[in-house]
């Protein structure tokens, strides 16, 4: 995760600087994830039919914060394992102490459900489990054949979160969080192999989840959300024949499908072939970043172009940010 390389003594907390702190905690929240968490939200709004508005911002800052305090959660849960593990990490390194992990986790976890207070009351109603799922996973389910299955859902209720806060309702995003939940099992499941490798079963399944996803995504059918409907009156851009999205959003969703294929496929493909570590973490972190494209072509079969093209604009600011932090390598466990 471009760690920087251990000093040989330790080091006393007056004379650590201060950006050693900060990128410790970058680290930490695994801050270059972050750019995977807005589509949830912007793609679960244009589930609903309606435009994002400010309480579209609220569950976007809500999910945010419920993101980075189940990575505050998750090592402070495993700093036993990673001191064995990942000595390197925050935690075990001595960089960022155990109690601070777990109040920064227990801040961010009030600060999301305020915000998604704040957004209505269907918002908190999903936020709720979300939060409730997230500590869940990192304090009992991980380890469990459930994890998987519990990471999954945590990212189809993101999604939720942002329907919720726009439209009011949950309904007509189900089948986008379904997709992108099953996405995310796929993806955790080869996570669990990853400081051990030899697992070649779970990045051929991932592999085998992403070519369906993808066909999904680009060759169903498509009913647009109501609001969307409404406008595709005679005379207004509207649905095709098939009953799917008018033809620039088609050519649209099919390009990002393209990209989320791309960016996923590749690195199951190399893990499958050769299940060690270094590519198995790869398989991990190209199947995160193959979340935005999804996220866009999710917003983008759903007829909300702009969305779609707002989401797919974090791929590049994903990958800056990421260069500058010099941790390339993110990872969800």
């Amino acid at each position: 995760m471009g760690v920087p390389v251990p000093l040989p003594g330790p080091v006393p907390r007056t004379s650590r600087p201060r950006s050693g702190r900060a990128g410790a905690w970058a680290e930490l929240l695994r801050l270059p994830a972050l750019f995977t968490v807005p589509g949830d939200a912007l793609a679960g709004a244009a589930a609903t039919g309606a435009r994002p508005g400010p309480r579209t911002l609220l569950a976007i800052g809500s999910s945010l914060c419920l993101y980075e305090a189940g990575m505050a959660l998750n090592d402070w849960a495993d700093r036993a394992e990673d001191a064995a593990e990942r000595p390197h990490r925050p935690i075990p390194s001595g960089r960022i102490r155990p109690a601070a992990a777990l109040t920064a986790a227990g801040a961010l976890t009030g600060a999301g459900l305020a915000l998604a207070a704040g957004a209505g009351r269907p918002a908190l109603a999903v936020a709720g489990p979300l939060a409730a799922t997230v500590w869940a996973y990192d304090l009992a389910l991980k380890h469990t054949p459930a994890g998987p299955a519990a990471m999954a859902a945590a990212r189809a209720l993101d999604l939720l979160l942002g329907a919720a806060a726009t439209g009011g309702g949950t309904r007509a995003a189900l089948p986008c969080a379904a997709l992108l939940g099953t996405h995310t099992l796929a993806v955790t499941a080869v996570s669990r192999r990853e400081t051990t490798g030899g697992s070649v079963l779970a990045p051929l399944a991932a592999l085998a989840t992403t070519g369906a996803l993808t066909r999904l995504v680009t060759h169903r059918r498509t009913r647009l959300p109501a609001g969307r409907r409404a406008a595709a009156a005679p005379g207004l851009p509207g649905p095709g024949r098939a009953g799917g999205p008018p033809r620039a959003a088609g050519v649209l969703t099919t390009a990002l499908g393209a990209a989320y294929a791309a960016t996923a496929a590749r690195p199951y493909l190399h893990a499958a072939l050769n299940p060690s570590p270094p590519l198995t973490q790869r398989a991990v972190g190209g199947g995160i970043r193959a979340t935005i494209p999804l996220q866009a072509a999710l917003a983008a079969r759903s007829g909300s172009a702009g969305t779609a093209l707002l989401v797919a604009a974090l791929i590049p600011a994903g990958r800056m940010f990421a260069r500058r932090a010099g941790m390339r390598k993110v990872s969800i466990t």
